[in-house]
């Protein structure tokens, strides 16, 4: 029997469109969703108001005809980073948030901070102003093992920094443990935590078990079983302090194949119907329209999209590719391992 389910407009609030090629091949799988937080870690990274503004210009330019995304700028953290830039870039409307990647935790992430005192200036200027800080939670020691680093960073690191900056609002972006769910949860009004569509599908058993699969490679890596009940649970419940992020990260396969490959899943082109899917598989699906298109809007005190889409469930699955190509490059689409029957029904 045919299902329907109408939702505002999705928003996006952790997104990576790259540049160049990659980004003309990438921004169209997106166009979809109402506003979209993007991600600042280009080579080089978007520091400065002016840079964003330019980045949100070839965004734009990439985007096709009566596309719905509204990009949302953010500046990358620096131990340099200027507060009055971040400031005036966030009251001119160029930037919605900052994003502080721990120096060495990511892909592109070489620039990051790597002396938090160095950045109390302007984390302090953030909080005056009501400038969203969007964490990357893992610390970089070598001696922490890698499943291990999100709990650390919230110990080591998350709590100490918001006691000492009071009323900075932080985002703790794609969460993948317990912890960051129980940390969440126990944060206050201005502490909420994005969840990706990936870590609701795949366990660190996705990567490891029966051969090393490398499109299910991530950083914050996949960890235990447990922790993924964790987040759907969290992401089903309703709770406004979680919303989508999808932090789907495009890689060329040639970087992904490697002995030393990147980090990513590229899930942009059939999130929609992977969430729909674990959402009916935990009976909530009257809980998505929260998780996609309200909580998030709510914490960065934007209004709720007014358009509207539908979702149709059939017993025939949607045809997503399994590749798209970016120039010269391919670049793989994230596979759920189990059927979709969700389609997004054209507007």
């Amino acid at each position: 029997m045919t299902q329907t389910l109408t939702l505002r407009r999705p928003d996006d609030w952790h997104l990576h469109l790259r540049d160049g090629a990659m980004l003309q091949a990438v921004a169209p799988h997106s166009a979809g969703f109402g506003r979209a937080i993007i991600m600042p870690n280009l080579v080089p990274p978007v520091v400065t108001g002016a840079q964003a503004a330019a980045y949100r210009d070839r965004i734009r330019a990439a985007l096709p005809p009566g596309a719905a995304l509204d990009p949302q700028m953010t500046l990358y953290l620096t131990d340099s980073t200027d507060p009055a830039d971040v400031v005036g870039a966030f009251r001119d409307g160029i930037i919605r948030a900052v994003k502080l990647y721990p120096a060495g935790a990511t892909t592109n992430s070489a620039s990051g901070v790597t002396d938090f005192n160095r950045v109390r200036p302007v984390l302090e200027a953030m909080a005056e102003a009501g400038v969203t800080l969007c964490v990357h939670g893992e610390v970089t020691d070598p001696a922490v093992d890698i499943f291990d680093r999100e709990a650390v960073f919230i110990d080591r690191v998350l709590e100490p920094l918001r006691r000492a900056t009071p009323g900075l609002r932080v985002v703790m972006e794609h969460i993948t443990t317990s912890e960051g769910v129980a940390y969440a949860r126990a944060g206050g009004d201005n502490l909420a935590a994005t969840i990706t569509t990936h870590h609701l599908v795949i366990n660190r058993n996705a990567i490891l078990a029966g051969g090393i699969r490398p499109h299910y490679y991530c950083l914050p890596v996949a960890k235990r079983e447990s922790h993924r009940l964790a987040l759907r649970e969290a992401a089903t419940s309703g709770e406004g302090r979680f919303f989508l992020g999808t932090d789907s990260a495009p890689h060329p396969d040639s970087a992904k194949l490697q002995p030393c490959g990147c980090a990513g899943c590229f899930t942009a082109p059939n999130t929609l119907s992977i969430l729909a899917q674990v959402f009916e598989d935990e009976d909530a699906l009257d809980r998505l329209e929260a998780f996609t298109s309200l909580n998030g809007a709510a914490f960065y005190r934007l209004p709720a999209s007014e358009d509207r889409i539908t979702l149709t469930r059939r017993d025939t699955p949607p045809t997503y590719p399994t590749h798209i190509t970016a120039g010269s490059e391919t670049v793989t689409v994230f596979d759920p391992g189990f059927p979709l029957f969700w389609h997004q029904e054209p507007a």
